[in-house]
């Protein structure tokens, strides 16, 4: 099931006063995502939406097919290419980490962006995932839900996700938990250090460039 981005251009205001509403959650988002990324080293955001992620993690440049979330990222201080994940117009080896925050289950191509990404990064550079484990509460949530953007995501679970990475030349998996149990916006949670497969709403895994 593809999915086209111009979907996003009509929710991009909406997806952004989200993370107003819930700034705990992206909070806690936020603190797992900084322990598995070296603020010194160049990076880059794939799917930088409407660019809060790569703002609060001093990211300056991103990749993002919706004009209208790109629009906002820009306004934000991000560089924005418009490219889609499955093609990336950067030469090889350019970065030390490739950022995914909730995007890997809109790919139309996983394997494919996940080579791409194998291909800008140096060597020994990383990928970090931020995502929703299918296992997990809240996956089966939004799948149950009558969001179309969610009705056309595709959710991987951990391994799921390590097997294609492995395949696409990555190795040493490492894995933060947060948001455990609830993905409500009353604290900041903090990190757990471990695969957790489903027990986590929101995942971060980082795996390094073989």
């Amino acid at each position: 099931m593809s999915v086209n981005f111009k979907i996003f251009d009509a929710i991009a205001t909406d997806y952004d006063n989200w993370f107003e509403q819930n700034d705990n959650i992206f909070r806690s988002e936020i603190r797992a995502l900084k322990l598995s990324i070296s603020p010194h080293k160049k990076g880059i955001e794939i799917g930088t939406g409407t660019g809060r992620f790569a703002k609060a993690l001093k990211i300056p440049v991103g990749v993002e097919p919706s004009e209208n979330m790109a629009s906002i990222a820009m306004s934000r201080g991000i560089n924005v290419v418009n490219a889609c994940a499955e093609n990336l117009p950067f030469h090889n080896n350019s970065f030390d980490f490739v950022l995914f925050v909730t995007t890997v289950c809109f790919l139309n191509g996983i394997e494919k962006a996940f080579s791409e990404t194998n291909r800008i990064l140096n060597t020994n550079g990383a990928v970090v995932i931020g995502f929703i484990d299918k296992n997990s509460p809240l996956a089966k949530v939004y799948k149950n839900s009558k969001n179309k953007i969610y009705q056309k995501s595709h959710f991987y679970s951990a391994e799921e996700l390590t097997g294609i990475l492995s395949k696409s030349g990555f190795n040493n998996f490492t894995f933060l938990n947060t948001l455990n149990d609830t993905y409500k916006n009353e604290e900041i949670a903090t990190p757990m250090v471990g695969q957790g497969c489903g027990k986590g709403n929101f995942i971060v895994l980082k795996a390094i460039k073989k």
